[in-house]
């Protein structure tokens, strides 16, 4: 008779150990804040699955089974992916979140293996990981200009905006993600021979980058400035207020052409619309904190910048498929200007 073990509690412990410390990275650091978070979103959706649709998560000690026994382990876990896959696309998920869950469960499975010893065989090699290619939104460089230079536009602001307005702007040129932007103080800030240098390190990767900064992007710095090296550069917002505002900014900036918007469920594409209407997005509807970080590494690419030195700022690694969606998506804007030049 198979011995099993309920899953939901091991999960709970997984994230405990995650959290205080006692499971670390690969490299010996601790488990950072968002993958926790990914964890225990995951937890969650596991419980409301066997809650909604009684289906009993466990895991079972596979080294006494016989081969029939073992066959029916194998159809048990192609059953949960099937079924838990089902659940979250019900609940409206696309590819990349359902992905995304299989992958903690895959991790989770994975640590029971290797860190608590539990010979639950290797299962979690049939949680295949979808992957969908959603496609890059970035401010084209005559719109980054525009945000940047147009001073009627500016003037027809509110402070609020003007702030946001100006924190993307800088995002848009630096490729600093969200996180770090609202970390910046004076100490990041060298001049030198008259020019402004912004010196960082990502809290995400831990990666330094030095980054010459063009005229407009630093005077966003001198007119934040602080008297004080250990006042932060520019006064936190919460991220949903930062989103909503940009997204304000955009619409007024006139930023309004619609735009088709394609998630995949299953493989399959499917065009996506605004909820409660039968219409297409604007453009500045999908504006966000990720635009920042996304048009500064197109911006440089288009404007020619080595693609090793964009990864040095950018944080990619050399094979980074991320990276190369930015090329692909780069390439056609350059071919134009070329074709003009031609």
């Amino acid at each position: 008779m198979k011995k099993t073990t309920p899953i939901l509690p091991l999960f709970e412990q997984f994230i405990r150990e995650s959290q205080n410390g006692k499971r670390l990275k690969k490299d010996g650091s601790l488990m950072t804040k968002g993958s926790i978070a990914n964890y225990s979103y995951t937890f969650k959706n596991l419980k409301l699955f066997s809650e909604h649709t009684g289906f009993n998560l466990r895991v079972c000690d596979a080294n006494k089974l016989n081969k029939r026994e073992l066959l029916s382990e194998k159809n048990y876990w192609k059953k949960f992916y099937r079924g838990f896959s089902s659940f979250l696309f019900a609940k409206g998920c696309y590819d990349n979140y359902v992905g995304a869950n299989m992958k903690q469960v895959r991790t989770f499975l994975i640590y029971l293996k290797t860190e608590k010893n539990l010979s639950i065989g290797d299962f979690h090699k049939l949680l295949y990981v979808r992957k969908e290619q959603v496609a890059i939104l970035v401010l084209t460089p005559e719109q980054l200009k525009f945000l940047a230079h147009n001073k009627e536009f500016e003037h027809s602001l509110t402070v609020t905006e003007k702030k946001i307005k100006d924190i993307f702007v800088f995002g848009c040129t630096t490729g600093l993600r969200f996180s770090d932007i609202f970390r910046l103080t004076n100490k990041n800030f060298n001049s030198i021979a008259e020019h402004w240098y912004l010196t960082s390190k990502s809290k995400k990767t831990k990666t330094r980058t030095i980054i010459k900064l063009p005229n407009f992007s630093a005077a966003i710095y001198l007119k934040y400035k602080k008297q004080s090296p250990k006042t932060l550069l520019f006064t936190p917002v919460s991220l949903s207020t930062f989103n909503h505002t940009i997204k304000r900014i955009g619409e007024k900036a006139g930023f309004t052409a619609p735009i088709e918007v394609i998630r995949e469920q299953r493989g399959k594409p499917k065009t996506i619309v605004k909820k409660g209407r039968k219409s297409y997005y604007r453009f500045c509807d999908k504006m966000s904190s990720h635009m920042m970080r996304r048009t500064a590494i197109t911006t440089m690419l288009i404007l020619g910048m080595p693609e090793h030195l964009v990864r040095n700022i950018s944080g990619h690694s050399i094979n980074s498929s991320s990276f190369y969606r930015y090329i692909h998506y780069a390439q056609p804007y350059i071919d134009k200007e070329i074709k003009k030049v031609h």
